[in-house]
């Protein structure tokens, strides 16, 4: 029996059916006519269209910003940032959503008479989009009840500049971990997709500019190797900062709601999940180190000078 004759057996065996020559010769037909994939749009093609004159730039009245003294977390992906946002969402006076991704909520003033009426308003692009994301922080914290806001998407880094000009008066928080840690745990949470010289290589990225940002704004620092060793010790830190008394409620944060722990917008893994502080995972070894996390690691101080 030919191999056709096996398909055709085969086929009708199990489904009922014969595939006929003519019916083989459409579906060939079909498929090479379909149309081929769409080619892969470039994130930067995505985004509206700026107004070219656009500048980043503080509020130029009083009274433009609805929301007081936002705090941000700073720090790189896979760096306990999670954990920090349900230990201070757990006070009573804070407010700490799942990642927001602000950065990325834009405005579009596609057409010039739009434009032209923003600028006869006095407003660039980016004081439109600041309006924007501070009345859907403000609205997000007047929901809550409590008194101070905290966001804590890792890719702030990449615009705490932008931050910094839009709320004046936002608070730091600058949250590190063993580079080499931070690389290992990101690979890990997808190994196939996230091979270790890749991981090295892009939270490396968000190291570079976490370190420029302590280098251009004030605020506070703590690791998360300390921060999961003593969190009531960095806890009191946090609220000194902040300005407020210390709940010993925030070291228990599973006793308190703080919202899905989904994929995209914080950690999701069983560690988060358990409501307790988890010992964090023991530093690496000097000679483990890449060359590339090398100098970082010196800077962050988990290598000598």
């Amino acid at each position: 029996m030919s191999w056709k004759r096996k398909v055709n057996a085969t086929l009708e065996g199990i489904t009922g059916y014969n595939l006929t020559r003519a019916e083989r010769a459409a579906r060939e037909a079909a498929r090479r006519s379909a149309p081929p994939p769409a080619p892969k749009v470039p994130r930067a093609a995505m985004l509206p269209p700026r107004m070219p004159d656009d500048e980043i730039r503080e509020p130029g009245e009083p009274g433009d910003r609805l929301l007081v003294a936002p705090v941000f977390v700073l720090s790189p992906v896979r760096s306990g940032s999670t954990l920090l946002r349900v230990m201070l969402n757990s006070h009573s006076q804070i407010h700490a959503p799942h990642e927001l991704h602000v950065r990325r909520i834009t405005v579009n003033l596609a057409t010039d008479p739009v434009q032209q009426a923003m600028r006869a308003l006095g407003h660039t692009h980016s004081d439109v989009e600041h309006i924007l994301w501070d009345r859907l922080l403000h609205r997000e914290l007047a929901r809550s009840g409590k008194r101070v806001l905290v966001e804590k998407t890792p890719s702030n880094v990449f615009a705490y500049p932008r931050l910094a000009a839009c709320w004046p008066d936002a608070r730091f928080v600058f949250l590190l971990r063993h580079p080499l840690s931070i690389a290992t745990s990101w690979h890990e949470a997808d190994p196939q997709a996230r091979p270790m010289p890749e991981a090295v290589r892009h939270t490396f990225q968000y190291m570079k500019y976490l370190r420029d940002a302590m280098r251009d704004l004030p605020g506070l620092r703590l690791t998360y190797e300390d921060l999961t060793a003593d969190p009531e010790a960095q806890t009191r830190r946090i609220c000194e900062f902040l300005g407020l008394d210390w709940e010993r409620g925030m070291l228990e944060y599973g006793g308190h709601s703080h919202g899905d722990f989904v994929k995209g917008i914080g950690d999701w893994r069983d560690k988060i999940r358990t409501g307790t502080v988890q010992p964090g995972r023991p530093l690496p070894g000097e000679d483990e180190i890449p060359e590339q996390l090398v100098e970082i690691c010196r800077d962050w101080g988990y290598l000598s000078p």
